[in-house]
């Protein structure tokens, strides 16, 4: 996935969630941040910033925060890229061996999951989680309580129960990552939740991503850790 009219900016401040202050060519603009999560161990004044312009004249903020600069590692921190970037993934052959037709955003249940594949010899969901927490190149997600997040692997558990195939991709915005695992600090019942799914028979998946200043590409696998006591 390619980003078009960027720029480079520095990370002043984020007065809420929704937009953040940054200093782009000596002045001081207010950009929308385009991930709701805290994000605080990322959105550090003075950090490095990407800023993509938006195409809509009539918007109040002129430009999308998507991307930060972590330690000399860039960290792709826009929440709606992850599905796309799946999407261009499976579309590329990488998940089923055959042939697939996608559809996004499919309801199923009380849960809209991201992508719904269908070929001659499955039917499958997929869900894709964004996860942008990093500490000591171990990614977790969530970054804080999750319900909806609970509510999303159980009716993956139940979609198993009438044949289909489920999966949990976890899109890392980043490279140089050697695990995943739960946030169990932060939301002990979706570590429990996935464990669960695991047992059940719900595929989970972990990749980690290639990120340049104007592009991010799922690229690796990654190791999942679900046992609470390896957290570091």
């Amino acid at each position: 996935m390619k980003y078009e009219m960027i720029k480079k900016a520095a990370f002043l401040s984020r007065p809420n969630r929704f937009i953040a202050q940054v200093e782009l060519d000596g002045k001081i603009e207010t950009v929308h941040v385009k991930n709701t999560g805290r994000c605080k161990e990322l959105l550090i004044p003075g950090a490095s910033v990407i800023l993509e312009e938006s195409k809509n004249p009539g918007r109040k903020t002129k430009y999308d925060l998507v991307c930060v600069k972590k330690q000399g590692r860039w960290i792709n921190m826009d929440s709606q890229i992850p599905n796309k970037a799946a999407v261009e993934w499976v579309q590329q052959g990488n998940l089923f061996p055959e042939k697939v037709k996608l559809y996004p955003e499919r309801k199923y249940g009380n849960s809209r999951f991201d992508i719904y594949v269908e070929s001659p010899v499955r039917r499958a969901f997929i869900e894709v989680k964004g996860v942008t927490l990093e500490e000591e190149n171990i990614a977790r997600f969530p970054d804080a309580p999750t319900q909806r997040g609970v509510k999303h692997i159980e009716e993956l558990i139940n979609c198993l129960k009438e044949g289909y195939e489920a999966y949990l991709l976890f899109v890392i915005q980043m490279k140089g990552i050697r695990k995943f695992e739960p946030n169990w600090d932060t939301h002990r019942e979706f570590g429990e939740t996935l464990k669960a799914a695991r047992a059940a028979g719900v595929k989970l998946l972990a990749y980690d991503c290639l990120i340049t200043e104007d592009s991010i590409e799922i690229q690796s696998p990654v190791p999942i850790d679900l046992e609470e006591d390896n957290a570091v």
